[in-house]
């Protein structure tokens, strides 16, 4: 069994490598999130960060490289083991992309009865713990053209943790709100931190990524440019470029 695998016992990414058409988007990516981590992913735009997160899904194809999951390798070919991996791993977006015609807890509940066959009575008592968690425990029969763009970007976080994943992906989820709204997601986010969640998330709210994450990874032109912890990547990076970054981002 290779070395890698049995260090890495969550996810485990090896020499993982995407691209578009003759556009490499990610090259040679090496990482690993251990159980109840939160690593987070910086970068300049462009730099593949969304992108891994895609590829980790299965909703962009890898071009090379390896994915485990507790030592399980995922095949990206095989749609079968794609749907393995959905149901461990769930992604919120940037965009909420709520069903407009159906209220809230419709739109947190159909995935779980539809694609996991699981009694809705069930899933319904899990949805509205799922929904006061996130702060909208009256808001069950309210439908998304009624909320603030906050309050549907919560419904969209309870909606991907009502199927139960191990590992929550969050793509750039406040890059859509006014900023007066930002700060109610991000606390969603901490409490969800403080339950031992394993996330792995972009962000361009630097304070705080500073403030949840475990470990920040450092990207750039598709590379993993260095990896550290807080402390590291803002108080004393190792890299010329991770330097620059930070030097930027944190003058504003």
């Amino acid at each position: 069994m290779p070395i890698w695998r049995i260090a890495l016992p969550h996810l485990a990414v090896k020499n993982l490598s995407s691209a578009y058409a003759q556009h490499q988007v990610l090259r040679d990516i090496t990482l690993s999130v251990e159980r109840g981590e939160i690593v987070s992913l910086i970068g300049p735009s462009g730099s593949g960060k969304s992108t891994l997160l895609r590829v980790l899904m299965g909703l962009l194809p890898p071009t090379q490289g390896e994915v485990a999951l507790d030592d399980a390798p995922l095949d990206y070919r095989s749609k079968a083991s794609v749907r393995k991996a959905r149901e461990r791993m769930a992604i919120v977006f940037q965009q909420y992309n709520l069903f407009q015609n159906m209220d809230v807890l419709r739109n947190v509940t159909i995935a779980p009865v539809k694609i996991k066959k699981r009694a809705r009575d069930e899933v319904e008592r899990e949805a509205k713990e799922l929904l006061r968690r996130v702060g909208l425990g009256e808001k069950h029969h309210s439908y998304p053209e009624e909320l603030s763009g906050g309050q549907q970007q919560r419904v969209a976080i309870a909606r991907a943790l009502a199927l139960r994943p191990e590992l929550l992906l969050l793509d750039e989820i406040t890059a859509a709100l006014d900023p007066e709204l930002v700060q109610e997601v991000l606390d969603t986010v901490r409490e969800l931190a403080r339950d031992g969640i394993t996330m792995l998330l972009v962000s361009h709210e630097m304070a705080f990524v500073r403030e949840v994450s475990t470990r920040i990874v450092m990207m750039d032109k598709g590379q993993i440019v260095e990896v550290g912890t807080p402390a590291e990547i803002f108080g004393n990076p190792k890299e010329s470029r991770t330097r620059d970054f930070v030097s930027k981002v944190l003058r504003h």
